[in-house]
């Protein structure tokens, strides 16, 4: 492979920069080659309308591709989360590293977690930001079932904007990934992590997905090794979910493929737990209406997939059950 420096593609936001750079770093340990990052504005950056408005489905991801195609850069990184669920012809996601935490979690003032947050206000009644309908609905259906009061509060911006409302006092808190508070060096400041059991995360939340030109096969093999194969079935399965009920990246759908809770306690990715093999993948999903009213949460259990076709099959028996229940009716953004 020649010496010449890589161009990778990346979003000029804080925390694209920032795991563009952890990517870069890898890459040019497994090609021996050195990684130049090329910044690229995409709609979604510029754009100050809500994702639910402008879509959000390959917003974030349309110029990236455009350079991909058009011979810019040699390779993209985008959070997996974002990317529609069509791959378009042409280019090939080559690796899904390994996942960061998938979770939510809260940033609120005076180091509040989610359900002290309503009985600590003057008023009463908890001001939450996220520009995430899929948070909004499991956030307010949660405060429902414990009997908080709180309100949902849409919001944009970057991890500054969106923390800086807690800070001036214009929220008590904001809801972000933990994922990217992680990779900027920031998770000291998350006050709650939230349990994937009160807000499943978006399907692929926390992962990665590093995107080449399909005719590069060179560039393909060495991409390759970054690949983590757990991550890709489970973000495979996940997002077979998210496309087997026709949603958008912005519609109000939670996913999480995991592995299923053990007997005995086990760090994850540990393949052993009482001297077995964990040999089984949990699927989850949730599709609710913002204000939590509805939520229609189901899962399934099957054997870990090998190959992309059963992580597609685990995805679109997720999704039969969930329509069969009434999922259909409650998202109000379809995809196009």
């Amino acid at each position: 492979m020649s010496t010449k420096a890589l161009r990778l593609g990346t979003r000029r936001s804080k925390l694209a920069m920032a795991q563009s750079g952890q990517v870069a770093d890898a890459v040019s340990r497994v090609t021996g080659r050195p990684v130049e990052l090329v910044e690229i504005t995409t709609y979604g950056d510029v754009s100050r309308e809500h994702l639910a408005q402008i879509g959000g489905t390959g917003v974030f991801v349309t110029a990236l591709r455009d350079a991909l195609l058009g011979g810019e850069v040699d390779f993209a990184v985008h959070s997996l989360k974002d990317l529609p669920t069509a791959q378009p012809e042409g280019l090939v996601v080559a690796a899904v590293p390994e996942r960061e935490d998938p979770r939510d979690v809260i940033v609120a003032r005076d180091a509040l977690k989610l359900t002290d947050l309503a009985a600590s206000s003057p008023q009463g009644v908890a001001r939450i930001g996220t520009g995430s309908p899929r948070r909004m609905a499991q956030l307010n259906a949660y405060a429902r079932s414990h009997g908080l009061d709180i309100e949902t509060v849409p919001i944009r911006g970057n991890v500054d904007t969106r923390i800086g409302y807690v800070r001036s006092g214009e929220l008590d808190a904001v809801v972000l990934a933990a994922a990217g508070m992680n990779r900027i060096g920031r998770s000291d400041e998350v006050t709650d992590v939230l349990s994937v059991d009160t807000v499943l995360p978006a399907p692929g939340q926390g992962a990665l997905a590093i995107e080449c030109a399909a005719g590069n096969a060179e560039l393909i093999a060495a991409l390759a090794e970054l690949d983590d194969p757990f991550t890709r079935a489970a973000v495979t399965a996940e997002r077979s979910l998210l496309a087997a009920l026709e949603a958008g990246c912005s519609a109000p759908v939670g996913a999480l493929a995991d592995l299923p809770p053990l007997s005995a306690p086990f760090e994850r990715g540990d393949p052993h737990a009482d001297g077995q093999i964990v040999k089984e993948m949990r699927l989850r999903g949730v599709v609710g209406t913002t204000d939590g009213t509805t939520l229609v949460q189901l899962s399934t259990t099957g054997p870990v997939p090998e190959t992309h076709d059963q992580a597609l099959a685990l995805g679109r028996e997720l999704a039969t059950e969930m329509l069969a229940a009434g999922a259909a009716g409650l998202m109000g953004e379809r995809a196009h």
